[in-house]
């Protein structure tokens, strides 16, 4: 692997780490007090679940947008890609501040729901430009939709 090649895939991964860093900002403190007291639905996960999932999860993100990056920016549907990547990154931290930061599963669904087409439009745009890079994102939007249907249950039991 090139140096710069190295470089794009560790500043790759390091974005995706940090957005995740930053998420669990709002949701670490918030997980034994107010979501510990919440009533959930009987196929919510239990808590260790979550960590080593969303670590696979931003590992393939970062790999994914590795992938895309490393074609070059001259082309302008990477570019477009690349920002539908940062966008849809943004409203990943986004949900975790309304669920978790604002305590408020409606915040979440609404955030949520903008983050599935986001999610959504970031796999077609990566798929057009590496197909491996718009299937590296497939278990972040199956994963995604499970928490949607979670976060829709917790709304519904706690409104």
């Amino acid at each position: 692997m090139r140096r710069i090649d190295f470089l794009k895939l560790a500043a790759s991964l390091g974005a995706c780490y940090l957005a995740a860093f930053i998420g669990s900002v709002f949701t670490t403190p918030n997980i034994p007090t107010w979501y510990a007291a919440l009533a959930k639905p009987f196929f919510a996960p239990p808590n260790w679940v979550f960590a080593p999932v969303w670590t696979a999860i931003f590992t393939l993100m970062g790999i994914s947008a590795y992938l895309v990056w490393r074609e070059g920016l001259r082309d302008p549907r990477i570019k477009a890609a690349l920002a539908v990547f940062v966008l849809q990154l943004a409203a990943n931290v986004s949900w975790s501040a309304a669920f978790f930061g604002l305590r408020s599963p409606l915040a979440g669904l609404f955030v949520i729901a903008v983050l599935w087409a986001l999610i959504a439009l970031n796999i077609q745009k990566f798929r057009g430009i590496s197909r491996t890079a718009g299937t590296l994102l497939l278990p972040y939007i199956i994963w995604v939709s499970f928490a949607a249907i979670l976060n829709f249950a917790i709304w519904r039991l706690n409104s």
